[in-house]
């Protein structure tokens, strides 16, 4: 069955006004969050090959040096489905878009 990596992003403004909230009301929605997540992994645990987890900074290595950077990814995961368009379903009520201030997952095939 083909594979897919989803991408969770978030831009780092968006991630600013959240941390920016009262310490209560980041609780709250981090715990509505959490208890969504995992009936969402729950729901599809058949489709899911690795959990992945959620990324920290980034650090570019490139051939002219090591640099930090700076990107949208804040976690991964690889899930199974028959064709891209079933991954992409997967994906329409995830906490990270519904209840985390998360912009969104991009979905790629591995394609070897």
């Amino acid at each position: 069955m083909p594979r897919f990596l989803a991408v969770y992003t978030m831009k780092p403004e968006d991630f600013a006004s959240f941390r920016n909230l009262p310490k209560a009301e980041q609780d709250a929605i981090n715990a509505e969050g959490v208890r969504q997540w995992a009936a969402w992994e729950e729901r599809n645990a058949a489709c899911i090959l690795d959990r992945g987890g959620m990324v920290g900074k980034t650090t570019r290595v490139t051939k002219h040096g090591v640099t930090e950077a700076r990107n949208p990814f804040c976690g991964y995961l690889v899930v199974e489905a028959e064709t891209a368009d079933a991954a992409v379903r997967l994906f329409l009520d995830h906490p990270h878009l519904t209840v985390f201030p998360g912009g969104g997952v991009d979905i790629m095939p591995f394609v070897t």
